[in-house]
């Protein structure tokens, strides 16, 4: 009959570093009692008490009564190391609890349902490891059967035992040893595994950013793109461009209320859509109807929305149409022109708020040579000083204007931007920032 593996419980002493006194149930001959030692009150009366118990060893051997070691065992602070006996395998399954440090088992212990020659050596040592992969073991085999021993360490015991050269010393520091390295090889494990799940996340964010789909076309394209989530390349912000076989442009930029991964998740799929869409030749109130269903049925929660900007950009790049869902509007700058933002008369709701919307298209002139920044709202609603006020849309457009008249263009124009609003906020923006540039030279 094979062997119940159980449900792992919570993090055991070993693995934790802390020790719990638990109350032990069923056969109490399956427990050793710390000895007991005697003290002596102030006045000069003998007391005896029951010494605390730091380590817990659970010994797995077929004949526990013969075992030649010492119950006596100390840890390092003098204290006993209550010891537990088990003479098989489901023995141990019952007295492994959480507050059990280490495991010594005895090799030639037979596991179950194995018997006789030509079988695995080590197959009660692995079935011990899938019962307590969170636990130190120790090894007991035979004197000079140090190639046995050398084999159950490479298979995952800690370290290895000459049964006959056994004694409450040795075993007690032998303990200790595969305790401590028990944690240090979890906690390796775990940082290694944190690492390569950091690699992975990064990898999978980073392919789901953007490429915008604009050959063919004469007009310049930047991106700025910064999470407001610690560590993390993808937000909730979500940009997109693309040019169709007409010869017009098409730009977007939205941001899904949130920070998670969640709302990171929800806004690649919104962009996927979108350029899905826009390829499929659908664009104004047709193309954010089909978008909000599409938020409607893929939002964990009704109460999530999104914002959303697009633009479409005549072949001739002379004028485009602008729909607004919620979103704030974007800067046109031409030279010799005060930068400002487009109307924002006709704005319609955020996706995912009412349904039956309508997103009114709304045509803007751009002339021969201009430059179009959209942006989120992660933009203008940094702090700016030391009091609560934010920098808002008027001082992003006196802050753009400025660097214009610097010079700035194109990526440099964007970094600066960005940098300036961190700046200004005093470190890090608590929000997802996205911004878009679109760049038209005659």
């Amino acid at each position: 009959m094979p062997l119940h593996v159980p449900r792992q419980r919570a993090i055991p002493a070993a693995e934790s570093g802390q020790a719990q006194t638990v109350s032990q149930g069923g056969d109490p001959s399956a427990e050793h009692v710390p000895p007991k030692e005697a003290t002596v009150d102030k006045d000069g009366r003998n007391i005896t008490q029951t010494q605390s118990t730091n380590l817990t060893l659970l010994l797995i051997e077929d004949d526990p009564g013969g075992s030649p070691i010492v119950p006596e065992l100390l840890d390092p602070a003098g204290k006993p190391i209550r010891i537990r006996t088990a003479r098989n395998l489901t023995e141990a399954e019952r007295l492994l609890t959480d507050d059990v440090h280490c495991i010594l088992l005895d090799l030639a212990l037979s596991a179950p349902g194995r018997s006789g020659a030509g079988d695995d050596e080590l197959a009660v040592l692995k079935h011990v490891l899938e019962l307590a992969p969170r636990h130190a073991v120790l090894a007991l085999t035979a004197s000079g059967d140090a190639d046995r021993g050398a084999q159950a360490v490479r298979v995952g015991a800690q370290d290895y035992l000459f049964r006959d050269e056994l004694d409450g010393r040795l075993l007690s520091r032998a303990i200790r040893y595969a305790v401590e390295r028990k944690r240090s090889d979890t906690a390796e494990r775990r940082l290694a595994e944190g690492r390569l799940r950091a690699q992975e996340n990064r990898r999978l964010e980073r392919g789901l950013l953007p490429t915008p789909l604009l050959d063919g076309s004469s007009l310049r394209f930047a991106a700025r793109y910064r999470p407001g989530r610690s560590r993390a390349l993808l937000g909730g912000d979500f940009y997109d461009a693309v040019r169709t076989p007409d010869g017009t442009v098409h730009a977007m930029i939205g941001d899904v209320c949130g920070h998670g991964p969640d709302e990171a998740a929800l806004g690649v799929e919104l962009r996927i859509a979108w350029r899905s869409l826009t390829l499929a030749g659908l664009c104004g109130d047709e193309l954010l109807n089909t978008m909000q269903q599409v938020l409607e049925h893929e939002r964990a929660d009704d109460e999530i929305f999104a914002t959303l900007c697009t633009v479409d950009i005549a072949p001739d790049g002379r004028h485009a149409g602008l729909c607004l869902a919620g979103h704030p509007s974007p800067l046109l700058a031409r030279p010799g022109r005060t930068a400002r933002l487009l109307p924002y008369d006709n704005n319609g709701p955020a996706l995912g708020l009412l349904p039956g919307a309508r997103w009114p298209r709304m045509q803007v002139e751009l002339g021969a040579e201009w430059s179009l920044m959209l942006y989120t709202d992660g933009l203008i609603e940094g702090r700016i000083g030391v009091g609560g006020e934010r920098l808002g849309q008027d001082g992003m457009v006196e802050m753009v204007r400025r660097q214009l008249a610097q010079g700035l263009r194109g990526e440099n124009l964007l970094r600066a931007a960005v940098n300036e609003v961190r700046e200004l906020n005093g470190g890090e923006l608590t929000d997802d920032v996205a911004v878009v540039l679109l760049d038209r030279e005659p």
